[in-house]
């Protein structure tokens, strides 16, 4: 047996608790991990969803949340470089929908487009444009939170589904899935027609968002730039992936909930180490006198250091296991009542594991300063 186990074990009692310290470092740091890597996946839902080699946007545009408007104009003098094949105006604001089982009104995120396709890289919606052109006309995310109402049953069970934005009637004619995110716990899609009378206080030609597509060979930052030196400073020109970068970027660095995120990261596995390092210290200190007689019959103080740091990795290892198991019943429950991307992948499961090996690997490092006490004169 590994003198390494044996000494581990010897404190029954001392040995599970470490184990289920390190397990509820390893919780925190995989739901911290999973809640951070959901935020910005669900955040560029929507985007990731339209089709687009460049998107245009206000100067003062922030993000999803913190919109500004700008002439839609700017998209129609895009379309004078040759490399552009088509262009798409996205409209969007959130309004207030009626539940039509329990009349409760809440918030959801409502989007117009011109009913055509290329817009959209959604199947449902590509295979539904023609009934948006109808008046009152809107298609619901089925993947939206519960508390929007069973529009998918109730459509599949009677047909149209008939309720309120905004104290005006709308009509759901079908479905798609997209998901909700933590920035919007819905979506509604319709034609930029029917978007303006939904919102009457909104101009025609006011847009939020830009979509440029190109013909194909066209290199999208070449042209990018080349739009920057012809378009005016009240728009700004990004490619599709810097837009949605832009967009993680403002929920990771301008929001506390970005910083909130990495602070529980970095103090769970502080709280993991502690607790690792207080039982190795305890379990030296203990056997102090049996250390210095290891000394005494020849071995090197590289050779007991190895012996804590197999102590600090055979409790990474059994301290993660069960860690790992109840997380992936965390995401599981917390996906099912959010709505929200929560998966345990196996980059994410590998990524804690080696924060869990350098936490307990560290605290080793640091009990073993205790060891430098172990004197065999003290002994004979």
């Amino acid at each position: 047996m590994p003198l390494a186990w044996l000494l581990l074990v010897k404190h029954k009692g001392r040995f599970f608790a470490a184990i289920a310290g390190i397990a509820f470092a390893v919780i925190l740091a995989l739901v911290q991990l999973g809640f951070q890597n959901a935020l910005f996946s669900s955040i560029t839902r929507l985007y990731s969803s339209f089709n687009a080699d460049l998107v245009l946007i206000s100067p003062q545009y922030q993000s999803i949340v913190a919109r500004e408007t700008f002439p839609e104009r700017r998209l129609y003098q895009a379309t004078g470089v040759e490399e552009v094949e088509s262009i798409a105006p996205i409209y969007m604001d959130t309004v207030e929908w009626t539940n039509p089982v329990n009349h409760y009104e809440r918030f959801i995120f409502l989007v117009g487009f011109k009913p055509r396709a290329g817009v959209s890289n959604l199947p449902d919606v590509n295979s539904q444009l023609a009934q948006l052109e109808e008046p009152g006309a809107v298609l619901f995310d089925e993947a939206s939170r519960s508390e929007f109402g069973p529009i998918g049953k109730l459509l599949r069970e009677s047909g149209p589904v008939v309720t309120e934005i905004s104290r005006r009637n709308v009509r759901v004619a079908g479905v798609f899935r997209m998901g909700a995110s933590f920035a919007n716990s819905g979506h509604l899609f319709t034609s930029d027609v029917n978007f303006l009378q939904l919102m009457p206080a909104r101009r025609q030609g006011d847009i939020d968002v830009g979509l440029i597509r190109l013909r194909s060979g066209s290199d999208p930052e070449a042209v990018r730039q080349k739009l920057v030196s012809i378009l005016p400073e009240d728009v700004t020109v990004l490619t599709k992936q810097g837009f949605l970068d832009r967009e993680t970027n403002f929920w990771s660095r301008s929001l506390p909930i970005g910083f909130l995120f990495r602070a529980s990261l970095i103090m769970s596995l502080v709280v993991g180490a502690v607790v690792v390092y207080q039982i190795l210290y305890s379990g030296i200190s203990e056997n102090l006198a049996e250390y210095a007689t290891l000394k005494a019959i020849g071995y090197s103080h590289s050779r007991l250091f190895r012996v804590v740091l197999e102590e600090a990795l055979i409790l990474s290892v059994l301290g993660f296991i069960p860690g790992l198991l109840v997380s992936a019943g965390v995401y599981h429950a917390v996906a099912a009542v959010t709505v929200l991307p929560l998966q345990m992948t196996v980059l994410r499961m590998i990524s804690a594991f080696v924060l869990t090996t350098i936490m307990c690997v560290v605290a080793g490092l640091l009990a073993m300063r205790r060891l430098y006490s172990a004197d065999p004169a003290e002994i004979f």
